[in-house]
């Protein structure tokens, strides 16, 4: 009968989306952290400041990583140094006086604790588990201190603030302290050759699973290759690594790639988020839940995701191509991550911070530039071919460039060379190819990959 007039029903399904109200005026407020004022700046007082810094001994120790978005002395200055501004944002408006600002009777609600958990947590007694804010707040043992009264079921403003001062640390598992005492990485696979600038570490061996961490730093002109515990679950930061070749094959909580140039990375599936900022001709190979992109150029993304690419501020050609490899243990740690073939929405960015010059920020991959990717390194597992396969221009390009190359054996086959003419023509052939990987810079990949002679040194670990 829905074929009759009258007789047609359609049904919606509607998806609730929504944040926290506090958490989000919270993560707005943060994003000062990168604000710079020029006009400070030549006083010199240039965020964040020297002069509230010096306060704490902790805070004045010369971070061992030169990126504001990754040095934990500046967050936690920056944390201090407004924390009444951050209490204020969450406190109830008829808290706060005409001015919007704080007085001695005013009361921070739980609510606002549980948001405030956003960005900070701790332990007890120094012990190993990691509780949110809000659990130690209100902890009876803690509530004369954090200034909780069961009468009021809310926290006494100044006594909070107070308390958060007298305890508020530098994250122990952070990138900062990663790099200052974390365990150096040993690699399955490292050319001779590493610069004393390089910096590899972990802090697996220390840091409870949630917060396992493997910083790259200024890794230049090597080709390094890891499948092992140490990077299942990690957070990977990677910062200033030129002209290399990186393959991370384990499956990965999230993975940031700030300042790197001319180089490729091949990751195991992501199952948070994938960030670039700042980078320079470098090539993605990766399965991941979400990629976003920020002040990149020239950058190639071979990229299979269930969600759209975020293209933010300040990019400039940007490629996006289909996922175009594999490994053998691909398919199992994408099911760790919980990441399947499909959807897959690599060809479907989406630009969310609209300028200028967006209408051609990115483009896809003509299917005539179009080449699968082999991962050298052997490896056990049941992967065979590409997860979900290519899209068919993809793979209808590569079977027309597979008809090329039978026609080219059958040319040469039929030529009938003496053997001398053979290997003359052999011999051409090698320096052509030669000259190619020479001109493409393929050469020092393919360098790269030859196994270290025996006994020769690799990073500890």
């Amino acid at each position: 009968e829905a074929d009759r007039p009258g007789f047609g029903f359609s049904f919606y399904h509607f998806l609730a989306l929504s944040v926290d109200t506090l958490q989000f005026l919270l993560f707005l407020y943060i994003q000062q952290l990168n604000k710079v004022s020029l006009r400070t700046s030549l006083i010199g007082e240039e965020w964040p400041s020297p002069r509230y810094r010096s306060q704490s001994p902790d805070l004045t120790e010369k971070s061992s990583c030169h990126s504001k978005n990754w040095n934990d002395y500046s967050h936690q200055a920056f944390v201090c140094d407004h924390l009444s501004d951050l209490l204020e944002l969450l406190v109830d408006p008829e808290q706060l006086t005409a001015s919007f600002h704080s007085t001695h009777s005013s009361l921070v609600s739980r609510e606002a604790v549980v948001a405030l958990s956003f960005l900070i947590e701790g332990t007890v007694s120094e012990a190993r588990k990691i509780y949110p804010l809000y659990e130690l707040a209100l902890w009876q043992p803690l509530h004369a201190d954090s200034g909780f009264s069961k009468t009021s079921k809310a926290f006494s403003f100044y006594k909070l603030e107070a308390w958060l001062r007298a305890c508020l640390t530098g994250n122990p598992f952070g990138t900062s302290a990663c790099l200052k005492s974390g365990k150096r990485l040993a690699w399955a696979h490292q050319v001779e050759g590493t610069t004393k600038r390089a910096k590899i570490a972990c802090n697996t061996h220390v840091a409870p699973r949630m917060y396992r961490m493997v910083v790259m730093s200024q890794v230049y002109k090597q080709t390094l290759a890891k499948s092992s515990d140490t990077l299942v679950g990690a957070h990977v930061k990677i910062h200033r690594c030129n002209e290399s070749f990186i393959y991370l094959l384990s499956p990965l909580r999230s993975v940031t790639i700030e300042k790197c140039r001319n180089s490729t990375f091949v990751l195991g599936p992501v199952q948070t988020a994938l960030h670039l900022h700042s980078c320079d001709n470098v090539k993605v190979i990766a399965v991941c839940h979400r990629l976003s992109i920020s002040s990149t150029t020239d950058c190639v993304f071979h990229i299979l995701t269930p969600t759209r690419p975020l293209i933010l501020s300040g990019n400039q050609r940007v490629t996006f191509a289909p996922f175009h490899t594999h490994y053998p243990m691909l398919e199992d740690h994408m099911a760790r991550t919980g990441l399947a073939a499909v959807p897959n929405y690599w060809d479907n960015p989406m630009i969310v911070c609209q300028e200028n010059s967006s209408a051609n920020v990115f483009r896809l991959l003509p299917p005539c530039e179009f080449y699968v990717f082999i991962i050298p390194f052997e490896m056990e597992g049941d992967t065979t071919e590409i997860p979900g396969g290519l899209p068919s221009a993809y793979r209808k390009a590569l079977g027309q460039r597979e008809k090329k190359i039978q026609i080219w054996q059958k040319t040469v086959k039929e030529a009938r060379l003496t053997k001398d003419q053979r290997k003359q023509f052999q011999v051409l052939v090698e320096n052509k190819f030669y000259e190619w990987l020479v001109n493409t810079g393929h050469r020092q990949q393919l360098d790269s990959l030859v196994p270290p002679a025996a006994g020769s040194k690799q990073a500890a670990g």
